[in-house]
């Protein structure tokens, strides 16, 4: 009898199946902005990587130069 009465309050399946529409619809939106988000976060993420390996690269020739001079 308790687990029912928990399960009650997060569970809310309609009598109406038009209240799922909404709820879909809303959801879609969320997904695709959720997974558009992830492609934004990682395409400056391989950017930040690139520059960050041309600044090693060059701090790396720029100490071999001072070495052999």
């Amino acid at each position: 009898m308790l687990q029912w009465y928990v399960l009650s309050l997060f569970l809310y399946f309609p009598e109406d199946k038009s209240e799922y529409g909404p709820a879909a619809v809303t959801f879609a939106i969320f997904l695709v902005a959720a997974i558009l988000t992830m492609r934004l976060i990682i395409r400056v993420s391989k950017r930040e990587a690139a520059k960050a390996k041309e600044l090693e690269d060059h701090l790396s020739r720029q100490n071999k130069q001072e070495e052999n001079s």
